[in-house]
């Protein structure tokens, strides 16, 4: 398995899809702070809009551009010339997906042909497709926490994102469609897009650091993957210098750059992904699960553990049924 398939199969991410939103005119559409693990998307299907961000900033959307607030912060979704709303939200149901207006239009269940006549005819300044991926804290924190918040990747008409506009096309498709297993299609392609717009952000943003950049770079793959696979080794910066090529001081200097961390920060982090996982998926116990990302003592992982994570492993592998009593 790949680099960032394994840290997308460890994060676990779980798309599910919220409603679909056409716009027109002026419309101003506030989104809360989501609780941790929960991180929203939106993505583009056509026209343009306005992301405002709680930190001031603002990321201007267009056909194909794909938004994702890993930390589930708070922002605004805006019309481009930031006008009044012109009129209130309605919604309804199109048969696959709940439906957002503001022109006053109250759609059907889907199942006649007027509804897509209907939409066509209005022409909504944007079509955005609205979700979120729910996740588990622990085991996505080295590649869900290296993310920029928003994590935007755009079209741009870079000919390399032929795939990705594909996908898009695709989505897009399947909701006007909505013929029957649509949502499957739409949700299956959400964990598609997710992936590889991770991949063209590395790509885009090579002169920056992070773990993403630190994919991208091919001189650093043999290291990171012999780290993924073997977690429970005593890792030297010679050893992985030696699987790339370089000079212990060369390999150290050049990884530091790449991922914004030392490479034995990283590999801690490394290590303490997989066990968030184990501790999640299986019922080894704390002391095998340390022996097997490379700690001779259930006292030396717990420490690193409560460290790098903020609990106990036993606290850890407890908080999902807790969270379900509660919720319950």
């Amino acid at each position: 398995m790949d680099i960032l398939s394994r840290l997308i199969d460890l994060a676990r991410p779980q798309a599910s899809l919220d409603l679909r939103c056409l716009l027109s005119g002026g419309f101003d559409i506030d989104h809360a702070p989501m609780e941790a693990g929960i991180a929203p998307f939106h993505l583009v299907l056509g026209g343009a809009c306005l992301i405002e961000t709680t930190g001031g900033g603002d990321v201007a959307l267009r056909p194909g551009d794909f938004v994702l607030f890993p930390r589930g912060a708070a922002h605004r979704v805006r019309n481009v010339a930031r006008t009044s709303a012109t009129a209130p939200l309605t919604q309804s149901h199109d048969g696959m997906l709940p439906i957002r207006r503001n022109d006053g239009h109250v759609g059907g269940d889907g199942n006649n042909g007027n509804a897509l006549a209907t939409q066509a005819a209005t022409q909504p300044d944007v079509d955005l497709l609205c979700g979120r991926f729910v996740y588990s804290p622990g085991s996505s924190a080295l590649l869900l926490n290296a993310l920029p918040d928003p994590f935007h990747v755009s079209l741009g008409g870079t000919q390399t994102l032929g795939p990705l506009q594909t996908v898009i096309a695709l989505m897009r498709a399947e909701a006007e469609h909505r013929q029957p297993g649509a949502l499957a299609i739409v949700t299956a392609l959400s964990h598609a897009l997710f992936a590889m717009a991770l991949r063209v952000y590395g790509e885009q943003n090579a002169s920056t650091s992070g773990v993403l950049t630190l994919l991208a770079d091919a001189r650093l793959g043999a290291s990171v993957q012999s780290m993924l696979s073997a977690p429970e080794r005593a890792w030297t910066i010679a050893e992985l210098g030696d699987l790339a090529a370089m000079s212990r001081a060369t390999y150290a200097r050049h990884f530091n750059e790449r991922a914004g961390m030392t490479v034995m920060d990283f590999l801690t982090q490394i290590r303490m992904t997989i066990a968030c996982d184990l501790l999640l998926r299986t019922q080894r116990s704390a002391a095998e699960i340390g022996e097997m990302v490379g700690y001779q003592s259930e006292a030396a992982f717990g420490k690193a553990f409560q460290q790098s994570i903020g609990e106990t492993p036993g606290r850890y592998r407890r908080r999902p049924q807790e969270d379900d009593v509660a919720q319950g």
